[in-house]
């Protein structure tokens, strides 16, 4: 008889009440031989933990000493769960029965893939792919993160034209399948980030370590998205952007580093200028903002961070396109991943 690996659902909340009494049901009625759910708080103001205990008295609470973001709330939390495979949720995410199977599935046919995501649909327009995670999570060669079916903000809808499973450069963190012993072999989420890229650097460094990130089409989820910052928010805007170049800088390879990085400062100096023609002066600060933070980390805790790892090119990595996405996007008007990206005939 073979024995199911252990998952643990982990539900990280600050303050979500409302997300978990929409969404929670779904989770509990998740069909798994081997599961345990977990509600992990970020120090909440709210009556949701009471809630929780109340309603779902099968899940396991876990009280985080204070609000140390996404990073921080996971790295606490997961190191009191135990498992095989942790499933880091979103509070706004609803999921299918049968959602946890085909994505463990697909990990166990391959110890190499340390994490995998299912399918990402927006909650609101169902038959879409969603944001923060799509068909999967790629990287273009300056370090500009995007998804299949999703570049910058225009999203596509599912006609099934992404329902192969493959390798990814990143999985999001909305529904983030991941083998707890390579969470912690690799050092978990760097908590200077807080929110936002956090997920993107692991994987980087996963694939550092010789691991795989995969995407598995046959599990699909329902994400709301925004619930804790919304997209066009000057906070979410300097924390992508701060924490963007923090991770190339923690990743890249030496060889790399000066070229990509300098091209960066130009293009996000245009991004700067062009929030302000476009009467949003807020989202030029955050991205100045965003720069004055970078230097000061480099200053203060680069050479804090273990660096182990061995440096790959971007070219040796999975889910890496090689181009620069914003500029088809913008002047070849790619909007949609296949139009950005075609494999070369072999």
């Amino acid at each position: 008889m073979t024995v199911l690996p252990s998952v643990a659902v982990v539900i990280l909340n600050w303050n979500g009440k409302a997300f978990l009494e929409r969404f929670l049901p779904s989770v509990c009625a998740s069909r798994y031989g081997n599961l345990s759910i977990y509600v992990a708080d970020n120090a909440s103001t709210d009556d949701s933990l009471a809630y929780v205990a109340s309603a779902f008295p099968q899940v396991r609470i876990i009280r985080n000493a204070s609000n140390a973001g996404f990073a921080g709330g996971y790295n606490e939390a997961l190191r009191q769960v135990e498992a095989d495979i942790f499933v880091l949720l979103n509070q706004d995410v609803e999921v299918e029965p049968g959602w946890i199977t085909p994505v463990i599935e697909q990990m166990e046919q391959d110890p190499s893939i340390a994490a995998c995501q299912p399918k990402l649909r927006a909650y609101h327009n169902r038959e879409e792919f969603e944001y923060a995670g799509a068909a999967g999570g790629w990287m273009d060669i300056l370090g500009y993160t995007f998804c299949r079916g999703r570049i910058l903000y225009t999203t596509e809808t599912d006609r099934g034209q992404y329902d192969n499973a493959q390798d990814i450069f990143w999985a999001t963190g909305a529904a983030l399948f991941i083998r707890s012993r390579c969470f912690f072999e690799a050092g978990g989420f760097d908590p200077f980030f807080f929110a936002h890229m956090e997920e993107v650097d692991l994987c980087w460094r996963l694939q550092r370590a010789g691991y795989r990130i995969s995407y598995c089409p046959g599990s699909v989820v329902y994400h709301v998205g925004g619930g804790s910052l919304p997209q066009g928010n000057p906070r979410k805007l300097y924390l992508n952007f701060r924490n963007n170049l923090i991770m190339l800088r923690k990743n890249l390879h030496f060889k790399e580093q000066w070229i990509i990085l300098s091209q960066r400062f130009v293009l996000d100096l245009l991004a700067a200028v062009k929030s302000l023609v476009s009467g949003k002066p807020k989202d030029m600060m955050a991205i100045f903002r965003a720069y004055r933070d970078y230097y000061r980390w480099r200053r203060t805790e680069e050479k804090k961070l273990p660096d182990t790892l061995p440096r790959k090119r971007l070219y040796d990595l999975q889910g890496v396109f090689h181009g620069i996405m914003i500029w088809r996007y913008y002047f070849l008007h790619k909007k949609t991943f296949r139009e950005l990206w075609r494999p070369k005939k072999k």
